[in-house]
């Protein structure tokens, strides 16, 4: 097959625009969305992202907070953690290596690659220090190099851990330190074999004796059958001194953000869910997520929904299948999740931060923001709140696109911008 011009794949999907029929209702959110019938098509809506300059602008942020930009000129910011000491390290890349499945995937790669920064990928850890506690991040230094697209970080055992997109692997930590005293230690390979989806999400347990990595799906469905899926769309439960692992979690198609709830150590993720049967299906989602629960990716959704595109079916797994917690609505593409704490204020005191980093499939665009979503005894309670927008406008001129989101224990939101390539830190105002 000859390889398709950028005119040709351009023309392709003005196309699939022009004859889209998208209506997209209002999204289904919340523990009980009410979903609609699925619709099928040749190929799914698309819009393409438009980037553009922040300039002299800065995101939108609620009344009483103040933005500002700690980190810029960064190589692909995707999650953050912070250190003991307030330090903050920056996880920066793009991977994946996934052969395109034709005509689909050359479509869909074209309109998604068009919003996304055309920065290198940076395959480094950055850290960022402020030393007097003013906000503003005076050091920014390379705390380690030549990664293979980092992506999960977490703190625990004196040790960072950092999920790379083949293999979890750790750096010992001194306190104050500013660069890593040698190369990582590895702890666990992880699949990547194709890596359609390719980043690993990455949490710890309190006590720190466990690591969870979540894994992502080689396909949107199944394409590539199901040989491809293997040890993929679940969470892993990793021994931190052993390497050993077993699933902890399946039927999570791209479990993209883990965390641990304070005070419970119970462990949640933000889940990105199946395309190509609608603008407002499947949702993507917040969860518990229940060791040896399975949630229903391929054969179902949201429960016990069929997909009937994957045969063979399986009815015993879907009947087995558990409804996820929260919707968060379709095609947001949640990429960050932080619990919050008092400090942050106190309309935002319990629940979570999600970052979404916004559709690129639906003729009207969903994202492109952070929420909050309130908890109440521990549990998602009420509808989600805008806490950070402006990264795109009406008119499809996208600034930015949220990644992972960090809540600072000093009382401050920190977000990784992946198109303006910036971390924004959002507080109160004194």
């Amino acid at each position: 097959m000859k390889r398709l011009s950028t005119l040709t794949l351009l023309s392709m999907a003005v196309l699939v625009t022009a004859c889209s029929n998208e209506k997209g209702g209002a999204p289904a959110l919340g523990a009980d969305p009410k979903l609609p019938a699925p619709e099928r098509g040749l190929l799914p809506s698309m819009k393409i992202a438009e980037p553009t300059e922040w300039g002299k602008q800065v995101p939108t942020v609620p009344k009483g907070f103040t933005v500002t930009a700690i980190a810029t000129d960064l190589q692909i910011p995707r999650q953050t953690l912070v250190l003991p000491n307030g330090d903050i390290l920056v996880a920066e890349g793009r991977g994946g290596k996934a052969a395109k499945l034709k005509p689909k995937d050359v479509i869909a790669g074209y309109i998604k690659a068009k919003g996304n920064t055309k920065v290198k990928s940076g395959n480094r850890l950055t850290l960022l220090r402020d030393a007097d506690g003013d906000g503003k991040y005076e050091l920014k230094t390379v705390f380690a190099n030549n990664l293979d697209a980092p992506y999960g970080l977490a703190f625990a055992n004196n040790k960072i851990y950092v999920a790379n997109q083949g293999e979890l692997v750790s750096f010992d930590y001194q306190p104050g330190q500013t660069e890593a005293a040698g190369p990582p230690t590895s702890v666990a390979k992880l699949p990547s074999e194709i890596n359609h989806h390719w980043t690993k999400a990455l949490a710890v347990s309190p006590d720190g004796r466990f690591l969870y990595v979540g894994i992502g799906s080689n396909s949107n469905i199944t394409e590539r059958g199901m040989e491809a899926e293997l040890d993929r769309a679940m969470v892993w439960q990793i021994d931190a001194e052993t390497g050993a692992h077993k699933p902890f979690a399946t039927g999570l198609r791209n479990p993209t953000a883990l965390a641990i709830q304070p005070g419970t150590g119970q462990l949640w993720a933000v889940v990105n869910e199946r395309d190509e049967i609608g603008p407002d299906l499947v949702p993507d989602y917040l969860t518990s997520v229940r060791p040896g629960a399975f949630y229903g990716w391929p054969y179902s959704y949201w429960g016990q929904n069929v997909d009937t595109r994957v045969q063979p079916p399986d009815p015993k797994k879907v009947a087995s299948a558990v409804k996820p917690d929260y919707s968060l609505g379709s095609h947001v593409a949640a990429l960050g999740v932080s619990f919050s704490m008092p400090a942050i204020g106190e309309s935002y005191a319990e629940g979570v931060f999600v970052g979404e980093h916004g559709s690129w499939n639906r003729q009207n665009p969903v994202g492109y923001k952070v929420i909050f979503v309130p908890f109440k005894n521990g549990r998602p309670a009420g509808n989600p709140i805008d806490f950070v927008t402006g990264f795109r406008d009406g008119d499809g001129k996208t600034r930015g696109r949220p990644v992972g989101v960090t809540v600072d224990p000093r009382g401050a939101l920190i977000v990784a911008d992946d198109l303006a390539n910036t971390v924004w830190r959002v507080v109160r105002q004194p």
